[in-house]
């Protein structure tokens, strides 16, 4: 049985990619004037950086290509969508950007990044997860800087960024089934002990709790008080 099906059997909420991150070397030399020149999606300015940002509609998908032929792919949801997409950045470049006799290349392709959500349906109490058992890796939490709770697992190597709110950002993976099911199903069971017991739409920032107004009932007064005498000695 796959981790997928483990993790439906144990009812827990499943990851799901949003963006994979990809390279591969077409193998040559690209004059990026050239290309920007000629493609009517590609964004060129070598003052700002020194890459083509080149977009295409399907798979909706972006690419940073640079002179010395390596292109970086974003954007994709599959590992067969970004290699798809990787293919047809390098025919696009094939067709604009390179001499005749020049053959672009697909060489070394690397799944680099995978990022993968995911909502575990409760409020978590990031202040305790904080200083929970680190055999899984090491946590860090500064309110200040950064709203999220970030820990990093030692083993597979992948980063979790946690919120109050019960969203979780796993990235770093090389694979999603060996890395991001791998470390979800060993970090879900410590982030459900320190789930928290209201529901996640009530739970208040220190500063909302102490604007948001007392709501008890008002002392009712007897109206025979007010028209006795009042005594003094």
């Amino acid at each position: 049985m796959t981790l997928e099906a483990n993790l439906a059997v144990a009812g827990r909420p499943k990851p799901t990619i949003v963006n994979i991150v990809s390279t591969v070397n077409l193998g040559c030399k690209l004059d990026l004037k050239r290309i920007a020149s000629r493609v009517r999606n590609a964004e060129y300015n070598p003052k700002r950086f020194h890459a083509i940002i080149m977009r295409i509609r399907e798979p909706k998908t972006t690419s940073l290509i640079f002179s010395s032929g390596k292109m970086v792919v974003t954007g994709a949801k599959t590992i067969e969508e970004t290699k798809f997409a990787a293919r047809k950045h390098s025919r696009i470049v094939q067709k604009v950007g390179v001499d005749e006799g020049v053959k672009v290349q697909f060489m070394d392709f690397k799944i680099q990044n995978i990022v993968a959500s995911c909502n575990v349906n409760f409020a978590v109490r990031l202040e305790t997860l904080s200083f929970s058992d680190t055999t899984l890796g090491c946590a860090s939490y500064e309110a200040e800087i950064f709203p999220g709770l970030i820990y990093r697992v030692l083993t597979p190597k992948v980063v979790f960024l946690i919120f109050a709110s019960g969203n979780v950002v796993i990235t770093g993976a090389k694979s999603f089934e060996n890395h991001t099911l791998k470390a979800w199903e060993q970090m879900y069971p410590l982030i459900a002990q320190h789930r928290r017991n209201c529901p996640v739409n009530l739970v208040t920032s220190p500063v909302q709790e102490k604007s948001a107004p007392k709501r008890g009932r008002k002392k009712s007064v007897p109206s025979s008080s007010a028209s006795e005498p009042v005594s003094c000695f």
